[in-house]
């Protein structure tokens, strides 16, 4: 299957000499969810800028939609809808009159059906004839989401789009984000919330210091990076781990009251039993065990600290 967009040795130096993206190489697939990872100022936001014309790229190729974003600027860009961490818009224009221009922009003709529809998705119907400057920090979010559909795109960027609202237009998004996704609308999200990306994200790509250090299916990752850890709630707690322990790694957690084993699942042998064994022949009798995987957060950090080693 030919991926939705393409991007091919991707480069862009600023003019202060700044390398923001290095020898980028990326696909996208048509109709997944694609969490684009990464801590400040490690080119997330220029990369998506670029596939969506808003600045130029340097060294490179891009195609969306089998469109080179240069030479057909305009059937590339009619792909896209974008929502930007900035709240930008008119504020002396209505909700209506915002989704309505936003839609001509595009060339698209009237389809008041479809922006009604849009809005009430969005919950934003009972505010059509409000002004942007009379809507909350929330609802002028909405807009933007609205502002970047209006066209009917199939590839949506979404650029830090739940930074400053609150829980109940977070979970709303999602939802609709999902129904996007069930539509063939392919999703691109740039996140600090890492719980959203674990959720959501079908594959999650990790950006640092402007080049990508990973791709991969979220599952997939999760398996392959993800620790697991066995935490044993001991009878009586303990000063400090036998000497004779020290071959399992284990840590004291608790003040004492527990110790946590990290090992491999995916190991045939885990060493679990042998643990439990060395720990009876010590006499250490714990009242209860659990056991957890590390977090797609767990895993993120771990992968930055890496790349700047």
């Amino acid at each position: 299957m030919q991926p939705v967009i393409s991007i091919q040795q991707l480069n862009k130096t600023y003019a202060s000499g700044h390398p923001a993206l290095q020898g980028i190489d990326l696909e996208i697939r048509q109709g997944e969810i694609f969490a684009l990872l990464g801590p400040n100022g490690a080119g997330k936001t220029t990369l998506i800028s670029i596939i969506c014309g808003i600045v130029n790229p340097g060294e490179g190729r891009v195609l969306v939609g089998g469109c080179d974003i240069v030479r057909d600027y305009r059937a590339a860009r009619s792909q896209i809808g974008l929502v930007p961490q900035e709240l930008v818009s008119d504020v002396f224009e209505t909700v209506w009159a915002t989704v309505k221009f936003s839609r001509g922009l595009f060339g698209k003709k009237p389809d008041p059906a479809y922006l009604e529809q849009l809005l009430k998705d969005l919950s934003l119907w009972d505010k059509r004839d409000a002004r942007i400057l009379e809507l909350s920090g929330g609802m002028k979010r909405r807009v933007m989401i609205a502002k970047a559909l209006s066209h009917e795109p199939t590839i949506l960027f979404l650029d830090e789009p739940t930074a400053g609202v609150d829980v109940e237009l977070r979970r709303d998004m999602w939802s609709m984000v999902r129904r996007l996704r069930d539509r063939g609308v392919t999703i691109i999200l740039t996140t600090h919330y890492i719980e959203e990306a674990e959720e959501m994200a079908d594959r999650i790509g990790v950006i640092q210091k402007g080049r990508i250090i990973l791709v991969e299916d979220k599952q997939i990752l999760m398996h392959k990076l993800g620790r697991k850890q066995l935490t044993l709630h001991l009878q009586q707690p303990l000063a400090t781990i036998p000497a004779e322990l020290d071959q399992y790694g284990l840590e004291l957690a608790d003040q004492g009251h527990a110790l946590v084993f990290t090992f491999d699942a995916q190991r045939e042998h885990t060493g679990i039993a042998e643990l439990l064994r060395d720990l009876a022949r010590h006499g250490i009798d714990f009242k209860d065990l659990q056991s957890s995987q590390s977090s797609l957060e767990e895993i993120f950090v771990g992968l930055i600290k890496e790349s700047r080693a």
